[in-house]
């Protein structure tokens, strides 16, 4: 049976050959009344950029820089969600403070140190969104005060997925206008370095 087919050509492969990862096209412009899933990045069609929680703060830098994102998904090596990270938790007050609490230096701080931890991420269910416009989604991010909305679908066993997410920066950028969402305080930590500032 296996005499029937033939092995099939190989090429060589050239210097600076790279690789195809999935690409969702997203709509170049699009107003308030377009549909929600226009400005969702779907995880079913473009790849999650993920970040280990174990790995070096500076490590999450760097993947957010090369990949041109501003948000990670914090993962353990089962690949379930732990949390996420965003650009705004680099730069924030955060790492100084658990720097500076603990005594250890910037190379030490890891993703897990400063990351939203999976118990407190809010999700908009997939099933909403299908029914949603743009309007409904900046709404959302601007009453929960932040950059990015994760978007959840169940399965047929009742298991969670992140299926998608949300960004400000590029609904703005879709939208053709600024978008303000002011990122909101969760802990009293939190709440206190800001009345300190």
């Amino acid at each position: 049976m296996i005499a029937a087919y033939h092995p099939l050509p190989v090429v060589m492969l050239e210097t600076g050959a790279g690789f195809v990862q999935p690409v969702q096209p997203l709509a170049e412009r699009v107003t308030i009344d377009s549909p929600a899933l226009e400005v969702m990045t779907d995880l079913s069609r473009m790849s999650a950029v993920l970040v280990r929680a174990s790995d070096t703060v500076a490590h999450a830098r760097e993947r957010m820089r090369n990949r041109g994102v501003r948000m990670l998904l914090c993962v353990n090596a089962s690949a379930q969600l732990e949390g996420l990270i965003t650009l705004t938790d680099l730069v924030g007050e955060k790492p100084i403070q658990i720097t500076q609490s603990r005594g250890i230096s910037n190379a030490e701080l890891l993703v897990r140190d400063i990351m939203t931890p999976q118990a407190r991420l809010e999700a908009i269910r997939f099933d909403d969104v299908i029914h949603a416009r743009v309007g409904h989604v900046v709404a959302s991010l601007k009453r929960a005060g932040r950059q990015h909305a994760l978007v959840v679908e169940t399965d047929s066993r009742g298991v969670q997925a992140v299926r998608g997410v949300f960004s400000a920066t590029q609904i703005a950028r879709q939208l053709g206008v600024t978008i303000q969402t002011t990122e909101i305080a969760q802990t009293f930590a939190e709440i206190e370095a800001t009345l300190s500032r």
